[in-house]
């Protein structure tokens, strides 16, 4: 299955348009359904699949908090390639990268046939997570901040009492990468700093950030913190200071829930993050080089 409509104004991040000012501004998603019982997606073993990318941290946010509740047998998961080009993500049908999935329930070469399918005239990013109703064959949520939520207690009712008692309930650094003036850029990456600052004042002498349990509040920061030091102080020009190097409080959290817990380092593919972001954003890496650093990517406890 492929789009024959040109949607490449949507699907090639480089013609991604950015404010007048040089800002980037992320658009918001756009199918907002939610699982719940007695409603149209009603929690069932084995109905849902996300679509996912090892690259992107949204995405990885839903297969840790899939990981911790111990959803792995309600919902399916495939995983695209990293080398996000003109026609968005793509499957391992199209672009075979290590680790990448076929899509097993539609056959779509990239993500953005899953749109189209289910709206033909759809105008907007084709972005990941997708949450896939297999029953009704359509897009229940792109917006992982509400499937992480979904699957946190969507779910609860069907699982074991270890798994249901588990409750969970940043980013500028895009802004600061995709900034196409110095004023902009400037304006995006001295507040990204100022609340690291902040955040490593909050976990110090902590292992997490609210409280003392794990919280949805760690898996949303870990994705963009576990990011930091391989891709964005140089890609997104995020260099005022390294976590490892700048932040011990921070970088302590960091690596004792990558070296603690399976949910975090089992979803955590440090060749799709560092190949997405250096070769999908010709506009920032016209020349598509990955920096062989920093190694490790994650030190050790």
């Amino acid at each position: 299955m492929s789009t024959q409509r040109d949607v490449s104004n949507f699907s090639d991040i480089s013609k991604s348009k950015t404010e007048a000012d040089g800002s980037f501004q992320r658009k918001a998603s756009s199918f907002r359904n939610s699982i719940q019982s007695g409603g149209e997606f009603q929690p069932e073993k084995g109905r849902y699949h996300l679509y996912v990318s090892y690259a992107c941290p949204w995405a990885t946010r839903a297969l840790i908090v899939r990981k911790l509740k111990g959803l792995e047998d309600f919902i399916g998961v495939s995983v695209v390639s990293p080398r996000m080009g003109q026609h968005g993500w793509p499957f391992a049908s199209a672009d075979s990268f290590p680790d990448a999935d076929a899509d097993p329930i539609n056959g779509a070469e990239h993500v953005k046939d899953l749109y189209m399918k289910v709206q033909p005239d759809y105008e907007g990013r084709f972005t990941v997570p997708v949450l896939w109703d297999k029953k009704t064959g359509t897009i229940v949520n792109n917006e992982s901040s509400e499937i992480i939520r979904m699957l946190n207690t969507g779910f609860n009712d069907e699982l074991p009492a270890d798994k249901a008692a588990i409750d969970l309930y940043p980013n500028g650094v895009y802004k600061s990468g995709f900034a196409t003036s110095q004023k902009a850029y400037e304006a995006a990456v001295i507040p990204l700093f100022e609340s690291l600052d902040r955040l490593e004042k909050m976990l110090n002498g902590k292992d997490y950030l609210v409280g003392d349990q794990l919280t949805e509040a760690d898996v949303r920061l870990f994705v963009t913190i576990v990011r930091f030091d391989p891709v964005y102080v140089g890609h997104f020009k995020c260099n005022l200071r390294t976590i490892r190097d700048g932040y011990p409080a921070i970088h302590l959290w960091m690596r004792k829930l990558y070296w603690n817990n399976d949910a975090f380092s089992s979803t955590c593919n440090f060749e799709h993050i560092k190949t997405h972001y250096y070769w999908s954003h010709p506009h920032i890496n016209p020349h598509r080089v990955v920096p062989v650093g920093p190694i490790p990517n994650i030190l050790p406890l």
